[in-house]
Protein backbone atom coordinates (compact mmCIF):
# COMPACT_ATOMS: atom_id res chain seq x y z
CA UNK A 1 0.00 0.00 0.00
CA UNK A 2 0.94 3.67 -0.93
CA UNK A 3 0.89 5.97 2.28
CA UNK A 4 0.77 9.94 1.22
CA UNK A 5 2.62 11.63 4.35
CA UNK A 6 2.63 15.38 5.64
CA UNK A 7 3.22 17.49 8.46
CA UNK A 8 2.06 20.93 9.59
CA UNK A 9 5.28 23.55 9.36
CA UNK A 10 5.43 24.27 13.18
CA UNK A 11 8.24 23.50 15.18
CA UNK A 12 9.15 20.11 15.04
CA UNK A 13 5.92 18.39 17.26
CA UNK A 14 4.14 17.52 13.96
CA UNK A 15 6.97 16.04 12.08
CA UNK A 16 8.52 13.73 14.61
CA UNK A 17 5.03 12.49 15.36
CA UNK A 18 4.70 11.70 11.40
CA UNK A 19 8.22 9.76 11.68
CA UNK A 20 6.75 8.09 14.38
CA UNK A 21 3.91 6.99 13.06
CA UNK A 22 5.42 6.21 9.51
CA UNK A 23 8.40 4.05 11.42
CA UNK A 24 5.03 2.71 12.91
CA UNK A 25 4.19 0.93 9.36
CA UNK A 26 7.07 -1.14 8.04
CA UNK A 27 6.44 -2.86 4.37
CA UNK A 28 4.25 -0.08 3.00
CA UNK A 29 5.60 2.13 0.55
CA UNK A 30 5.97 6.02 2.40
CA UNK A 31 6.16 8.95 0.77
CA UNK A 32 6.76 12.46 2.54
CA UNK A 33 5.30 15.76 0.85
CA UNK A 34 6.11 19.20 2.56
CA UNK A 35 8.51 21.93 2.62
CA UNK A 36 9.73 24.07 5.83
CA UNK A 37 10.64 22.94 9.02
CA UNK A 38 8.67 19.96 8.46
CA UNK A 39 10.41 19.16 5.43
CA UNK A 40 13.79 19.72 7.19
CA UNK A 41 12.69 16.82 9.87
CA UNK A 42 11.76 14.80 7.41
CA UNK A 43 15.35 15.15 5.21
CA UNK A 44 17.29 14.86 8.57
CA UNK A 45 15.01 11.36 9.19
CA UNK A 46 15.17 9.94 5.93
CA UNK A 47 15.24 6.38 6.62
CA UNK A 48 11.47 7.02 8.17
CA UNK A 49 10.21 7.26 4.22
CA UNK A 50 10.56 5.67 1.22
CA UNK A 51 10.78 8.66 -0.47
CA UNK A 52 10.57 12.68 0.25
CA UNK A 53 8.59 15.40 -1.98
CA UNK A 54 8.95 19.19 -1.71
CA UNK A 55 5.43 19.92 -3.52
CA UNK A 56 2.37 18.31 -3.72
CA UNK A 57 1.61 16.98 -7.08
CA UNK A 58 -2.36 15.91 -7.90
CA UNK A 59 0.04 12.41 -9.85
CA UNK A 60 1.21 12.51 -5.98
CA UNK A 61 -2.10 11.86 -4.46
CA UNK A 62 -3.82 9.78 -7.39
CA UNK A 63 -1.27 6.95 -7.40
CA UNK A 64 -1.58 6.91 -2.85
CA UNK A 65 -3.96 4.45 -1.63
CA UNK A 66 -4.00 6.35 1.89
CA UNK A 67 -3.13 9.59 2.96
CA UNK A 68 -1.43 10.55 6.45
CA UNK A 69 -1.72 14.00 7.48
CA UNK A 70 0.27 14.99 11.02
CA UNK A 71 -2.01 18.21 11.99
CA UNK A 72 -1.90 19.77 8.11
CA UNK A 73 -5.36 20.43 7.51
CA UNK A 74 -4.74 21.65 3.63
CA UNK A 75 -3.36 18.38 3.42
CA UNK A 76 -6.64 16.74 4.67
CA UNK A 77 -9.17 18.75 2.12
CA UNK A 78 -6.40 18.08 -0.54
CA UNK A 79 -6.92 14.27 0.17
CA UNK A 80 -10.92 15.02 0.32
CA UNK A 81 -11.30 16.46 -2.85
CA UNK A 82 -8.79 13.91 -4.70
CA UNK A 83 -11.33 11.42 -2.77
CA UNK A 84 -8.57 9.62 -0.89
CA UNK A 85 -8.53 8.31 1.97
CA UNK A 86 -7.18 10.07 4.93
CA UNK A 87 -5.84 9.50 8.18
CA UNK A 88 -5.52 12.66 10.54
CA UNK A 89 -2.84 12.30 13.06
CA UNK A 90 -3.26 15.11 16.22
CA UNK A 91 -0.71 15.38 19.05
CA UNK A 92 -2.82 18.78 20.54
CA UNK A 93 -6.44 17.99 19.83
CA UNK A 94 -7.81 19.58 22.94
CA UNK A 95 -5.91 22.62 21.83
CA UNK A 96 -7.86 23.86 18.88
CA UNK A 97 -9.97 26.49 19.68
CA UNK A 98 -12.79 27.72 17.50
CA UNK A 99 -15.03 31.20 17.47
CA UNK A 100 -17.37 29.66 15.75
CA UNK A 101 -20.07 27.28 16.84
CA UNK A 102 -19.11 23.63 15.92
CA UNK A 103 -22.39 23.44 13.91
CA UNK A 104 -21.26 25.89 11.36
CA UNK A 105 -18.11 24.19 10.95
CA UNK A 106 -19.94 21.28 10.44
CA UNK A 107 -22.34 22.88 7.60
CA UNK A 108 -19.06 24.21 5.84
CA UNK A 109 -17.82 20.54 5.85
CA UNK A 110 -20.95 19.43 4.28
CA UNK A 111 -20.33 21.44 1.50
CA UNK A 112 -16.53 20.37 0.62
CA UNK A 113 -15.05 20.36 -1.92
CA UNK A 114 -17.29 22.47 -3.37
CA UNK A 115 -16.79 25.32 -1.74
CA UNK A 116 -13.52 26.30 0.46
CA UNK A 117 -13.08 26.33 4.25
CA UNK A 118 -11.09 29.87 3.53
CA UNK A 119 -13.14 31.65 6.02
CA UNK A 120 -12.06 29.24 9.11
CA UNK A 121 -9.24 30.47 11.27
CA UNK A 122 -5.76 27.86 11.38
CA UNK A 123 -7.58 26.44 14.29
CA UNK A 124 -10.96 26.17 12.58
CA UNK A 125 -9.29 24.39 9.35
CA UNK A 126 -7.98 21.50 11.74
CA UNK A 127 -10.67 20.91 13.52
CA UNK A 128 -13.11 20.70 10.12
CA UNK A 129 -10.08 18.46 9.37
CA UNK A 130 -11.40 16.02 12.19
CA UNK A 131 -14.98 16.60 10.27
CA UNK A 132 -13.84 15.67 6.85
CA UNK A 133 -10.98 12.74 7.63
CA UNK A 134 -11.97 9.19 7.47
CA UNK A 135 -10.34 8.38 10.75
CA UNK A 136 -8.61 11.19 13.40
CA UNK A 137 -5.87 9.15 15.50
CA UNK A 138 -5.30 11.80 18.88
CA UNK A 139 -2.89 11.54 21.69
CA UNK A 140 -4.24 11.57 25.09
CA UNK A 141 -4.04 14.80 26.82
CA UNK A 142 -5.52 16.20 30.30
CA UNK A 143 -9.06 17.72 29.34
CA UNK A 144 -9.06 15.41 26.33
CA UNK A 145 -12.75 13.65 27.37
CA UNK A 146 -14.94 17.22 26.49
CA UNK A 147 -13.68 17.29 22.86
CA UNK A 148 -14.44 13.79 22.40
CA UNK A 149 -17.19 14.35 23.14
CA UNK A 150 -18.16 17.01 20.93
CA UNK A 151 -16.63 14.67 18.13
CA UNK A 152 -18.65 11.79 19.23
CA UNK A 153 -20.18 10.85 15.36
CA UNK A 154 -16.40 10.74 14.32
CA UNK A 155 -13.86 8.05 13.60
CA UNK A 156 -11.75 9.16 16.06
CA UNK A 157 -8.83 7.23 18.23
CA UNK A 158 -7.49 7.80 21.46
CA UNK A 159 -3.53 6.52 21.76
CA UNK A 160 -0.90 7.10 24.46
CA UNK A 161 1.90 8.86 22.76
CA UNK A 162 2.92 8.21 19.20
CA UNK A 163 6.71 8.50 19.69
CA UNK A 164 9.20 6.19 18.06
CA UNK A 165 9.10 3.25 19.63
CA UNK A 166 11.79 1.56 18.15
CA UNK A 167 14.15 4.45 18.39
CA UNK A 168 13.46 4.35 21.95
CA UNK A 169 14.38 0.62 22.53
CA UNK A 170 17.35 1.06 20.00
CA UNK A 171 18.43 4.36 22.52
CA UNK A 172 18.22 2.42 25.95
CA UNK A 173 20.71 -0.05 24.68
CA UNK A 174 23.17 2.22 22.70
CA UNK A 175 25.79 4.29 22.94
CA UNK A 176 26.24 7.64 22.35
CA UNK A 177 28.59 9.76 19.96
CA UNK A 178 29.78 11.15 22.91
CA UNK A 179 29.12 12.00 26.59
CA UNK A 180 27.54 15.15 27.72
CA UNK A 181 26.44 16.70 31.22
CA UNK A 182 23.53 18.44 30.15
CA UNK A 183 21.00 18.06 27.48
CA UNK A 184 19.38 21.82 26.20
CA UNK A 185 16.55 21.06 23.51
CA UNK A 186 15.06 23.84 21.69
CA UNK A 187 13.75 21.81 19.30
CA UNK A 188 12.41 23.23 15.69
CA UNK A 189 11.27 26.92 17.02
CA UNK A 190 10.32 27.62 13.54
CA UNK A 191 6.37 28.29 13.29
CA UNK A 192 3.56 30.78 11.61
CA UNK A 193 5.59 33.64 13.70
CA UNK A 194 9.03 32.71 14.75
CA UNK A 195 12.09 32.14 12.88
CA UNK A 196 15.51 31.53 13.03
CA UNK A 197 16.72 34.46 11.33
CA UNK A 198 13.67 37.20 11.93
CA UNK A 199 11.27 37.13 15.33
CA UNK A 200 14.34 35.14 17.26
CA UNK A 201 14.23 36.68 19.84
CA UNK A 202 13.87 33.74 21.71
CA UNK A 203 16.86 32.03 20.46
CA UNK A 204 19.47 35.41 21.04
CA UNK A 205 18.50 34.96 24.65
CA UNK A 206 18.93 31.13 24.42
CA UNK A 207 22.64 32.68 23.10
CA UNK A 208 23.13 35.44 25.42
CA UNK A 209 22.02 32.89 28.68
CA UNK A 210 24.25 29.90 27.57
CA UNK A 211 27.86 31.30 28.63
CA UNK A 212 26.20 32.33 31.66
CA UNK A 213 25.00 29.28 32.26
CA UNK A 214 28.28 28.05 31.94
CA UNK A 215 29.67 30.24 34.52
CA UNK A 216 27.03 29.72 37.08
CA UNK A 217 27.41 26.07 36.68
CA UNK A 218 30.73 24.36 36.65
CA UNK A 219 29.61 21.18 37.01
CA UNK A 220 28.42 21.21 32.95
CA UNK A 221 31.56 20.24 31.58
CA UNK A 222 30.01 19.07 28.48
CA UNK A 223 26.83 20.63 26.88
CA UNK A 224 24.82 19.60 23.95
CA UNK A 225 22.42 22.31 22.55
CA UNK A 226 20.15 20.82 19.95
CA UNK A 227 17.74 21.60 17.63
CA UNK A 228 16.49 23.42 14.25
CA UNK A 229 18.28 26.34 14.58
CA UNK A 230 21.43 25.01 14.91
CA UNK A 231 21.95 23.40 11.02
CA UNK A 232 23.12 26.93 10.04
CA UNK A 233 25.27 29.80 12.06
CA UNK A 234 24.10 28.96 15.19
CA UNK A 235 25.58 25.65 14.95
CA UNK A 236 29.25 24.15 16.00
CA UNK A 237 31.41 23.69 18.76
CA UNK A 238 33.11 25.92 21.39
CA UNK A 239 34.98 26.09 24.48
CA UNK A 240 35.20 28.17 27.27
CA UNK A 241 38.23 29.36 29.09
CA UNK A 242 37.64 27.09 31.72
CA UNK A 243 37.71 24.30 29.63
CA UNK A 244 33.68 23.22 29.23
CA UNK A 245 32.70 22.30 26.10
CA UNK A 246 29.48 23.09 24.07
CA UNK A 247 27.80 21.99 21.14
CA UNK A 248 25.41 23.03 19.23
CA UNK A 249 23.94 20.79 16.71
CA UNK A 250 20.73 19.48 14.61
CA UNK A 251 20.50 15.59 15.08
CA UNK A 252 18.95 12.86 13.57
CA UNK A 253 15.66 11.65 15.81
CA UNK A 254 17.30 8.81 16.75
CA UNK A 255 20.85 10.38 17.76
CA UNK A 256 18.66 12.40 19.85
CA UNK A 257 17.06 9.55 21.65
CA UNK A 258 20.37 8.60 22.67
CA UNK A 259 21.84 11.12 24.01
CA UNK A 260 18.05 11.88 26.05
CA UNK A 261 19.03 8.71 27.00
CA UNK A 262 22.57 9.11 28.35
CA UNK A 263 22.51 12.08 29.41
CA UNK A 264 21.74 13.04 33.29
CA UNK A 265 20.24 16.21 33.26
CA UNK A 266 18.02 17.69 30.36
CA UNK A 267 16.28 21.58 29.60
CA UNK A 268 13.50 21.19 27.12
CA UNK A 269 10.99 23.68 25.04
CA UNK A 270 8.01 21.80 26.91
CA UNK A 271 6.86 20.52 23.67
CA UNK A 272 4.64 16.91 23.92
CA UNK A 273 6.85 14.99 22.09
CA UNK A 274 10.64 15.80 23.63
CA UNK A 275 7.97 15.11 26.93
CA UNK A 276 6.78 11.79 26.05
CA UNK A 277 10.83 10.70 24.73
CA UNK A 278 12.01 12.03 28.01
CA UNK A 279 9.89 10.12 30.28
CA UNK A 280 9.50 6.76 28.07
CA UNK A 281 13.27 6.69 28.54
CA UNK A 282 12.97 7.33 32.51
CA UNK A 283 14.30 11.22 32.34
CA UNK A 284 12.49 13.66 33.98
CA UNK A 285 13.26 17.09 32.16
CA UNK A 286 13.20 20.53 33.04
CA UNK A 287 11.23 22.79 31.01
CA UNK A 288 12.19 25.93 29.14
CA UNK A 289 10.12 28.83 29.08
CA UNK A 290 7.66 29.14 26.53
CA UNK A 291 8.56 29.86 23.12
CA UNK A 292 4.93 29.61 21.81
CA UNK A 293 1.35 29.49 23.12
CA UNK A 294 0.92 25.56 22.56
CA UNK A 295 3.93 25.29 24.98
CA UNK A 296 2.49 27.41 27.42
CA UNK A 297 -0.80 25.55 27.11
CA UNK A 298 0.87 22.56 27.81
CA UNK A 299 2.93 23.63 30.57
CA UNK A 300 -0.71 25.52 32.11
CA UNK A 301 -2.66 21.75 31.56
CA UNK A 302 0.24 20.13 33.54
CA UNK A 303 0.58 22.60 36.09
CA UNK A 304 -0.33 19.52 38.88
CA UNK A 305 2.51 17.26 38.30
CA UNK A 306 6.24 18.01 39.55
CA UNK A 307 7.04 18.84 35.57
CA UNK A 308 5.00 21.33 35.94
CA UNK A 309 5.88 23.01 39.26
CA UNK A 310 9.55 22.96 38.38
CA UNK A 311 8.73 24.65 34.86
CA UNK A 312 10.01 28.08 33.70
CA UNK A 313 7.93 30.59 32.97
CA UNK A 314 8.22 33.87 31.41
CA UNK A 315 5.70 34.82 34.34
CA UNK A 316 8.78 34.06 36.67
CA UNK A 317 10.57 36.98 35.28
CA UNK A 318 8.20 39.48 34.34
CA UNK A 319 5.28 39.39 37.22
CA UNK A 320 1.78 39.86 36.76
CA UNK A 321 2.48 38.82 32.97
CA UNK A 322 -0.15 36.04 30.60
CA UNK A 323 -0.09 35.95 27.17
CA UNK A 324 -3.28 36.68 25.84
CA UNK A 325 -5.41 32.79 25.17
CA UNK A 326 -4.78 32.84 21.29
CA UNK A 327 -2.21 30.97 19.24
CA UNK A 328 -1.19 33.90 17.74
CA UNK A 329 -1.68 36.73 19.88
CA UNK A 330 -0.45 34.40 22.87
CA UNK A 331 2.84 33.30 20.50
CA UNK A 332 3.59 36.94 19.65
CA UNK A 333 3.13 38.40 23.75
CA UNK A 334 5.45 35.17 24.39
CA UNK A 335 8.23 36.90 21.55
CA UNK A 336 7.96 40.21 22.85
CA UNK A 337 8.59 38.84 26.41
CA UNK A 338 12.15 36.95 25.35
CA UNK A 339 12.60 40.34 23.38
CA UNK A 340 12.38 42.43 26.49
CA UNK A 341 14.50 40.14 28.79
CA UNK A 342 17.38 39.88 25.80
CA UNK A 343 17.26 43.58 25.61
CA UNK A 344 17.14 44.94 29.11
CA UNK A 345 20.06 43.74 31.32
CA UNK A 346 18.36 44.09 34.92
CA UNK A 347 15.56 41.73 33.29
CA UNK A 348 17.71 39.60 31.68
CA UNK A 349 19.45 39.33 35.38
CA UNK A 350 16.44 38.30 36.81
CA UNK A 351 15.72 35.88 34.21
CA UNK A 352 19.53 34.09 34.89
CA UNK A 353 18.47 34.13 38.52
CA UNK A 354 15.35 32.75 38.80
CA UNK A 355 16.09 29.98 36.23
CA UNK A 356 18.80 29.17 38.24
CA UNK A 357 16.65 28.79 40.88
CA UNK A 358 14.84 26.19 39.35
CA UNK A 359 17.83 24.67 38.14
CA UNK A 360 18.96 23.92 41.98
CA UNK A 361 15.74 22.86 42.80
CA UNK A 362 15.84 20.58 39.87
CA UNK A 363 19.35 19.17 40.60
CA UNK A 364 18.48 18.54 44.27
CA UNK A 365 15.58 15.77 42.92
CA UNK A 366 16.03 12.46 44.47
CA UNK A 367 16.60 9.92 42.13
CA UNK A 368 13.09 8.49 43.94
CA UNK A 369 11.50 11.97 43.17
CA UNK A 370 12.65 11.93 39.55
CA UNK A 371 11.04 8.22 39.31
CA UNK A 372 7.75 9.59 40.59
CA UNK A 373 7.73 13.04 38.70
CA UNK A 374 8.08 10.48 35.47
CA UNK A 375 5.73 7.76 36.54
CA UNK A 376 3.28 10.31 37.12
CA UNK A 377 3.39 11.99 33.40
CA UNK A 378 3.20 8.70 31.99
CA UNK A 379 0.17 7.71 33.81
CA UNK A 380 -1.46 11.48 33.27
CA UNK A 381 -0.74 11.09 29.48
CA UNK A 382 -1.30 7.17 28.89
CA UNK A 383 -3.45 6.00 26.70
CA UNK A 384 -4.05 2.96 24.08
CA UNK A 385 -0.56 1.81 22.00
CA UNK A 386 -0.56 3.81 19.01
CA UNK A 387 0.64 1.23 17.21
CA UNK A 388 -2.08 -0.69 17.82
CA UNK A 389 -4.49 1.80 17.17
CA UNK A 390 -2.96 2.67 13.64
CA UNK A 391 -2.35 -1.47 12.65
CA UNK A 392 -6.69 -1.86 13.35
CA UNK A 393 -7.10 1.72 11.19
CA UNK A 394 -5.00 -0.22 8.01
CA UNK A 395 -6.25 -3.96 8.71
CA UNK A 396 -9.72 -2.62 8.55
CA UNK A 397 -9.15 -0.89 5.14
CA UNK A 398 -7.88 -3.34 3.82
Amino acid sequence: MRILMGAQNCGFGPASVLVAVSRLLPGHERVFVGDGVAAAFARRNAGAFDGIHDVLLDRLLQESDWVVSAMDADLVLRAVAARRPVVLVDCLFGFWQHRQPLTRIRELCATVPCTSLVGLTPHERILAAHLLADHSVVQNFPGMSRRLAEFADCSIHLTGPLVDLEGLREAKDGEPDYDYDLLINVGGFKNFLLDFEANDHYLRLVDRWIPDLLADWPRFTRVLVCGGPYAGRRGGTHRTTSGQRVDRRFLPQRELLRHVARTPHSLVAPGLSALHEATLLGRLPLALPEQHYAHAYTVRNLADTLFGHLAARFADVLPGYAPPEDDYAGTEALMAAAGRIVEDDALYARFRGTFNERIERYLALTPEQRRGGVAELRDVLDGPPAASVIASILAAAR
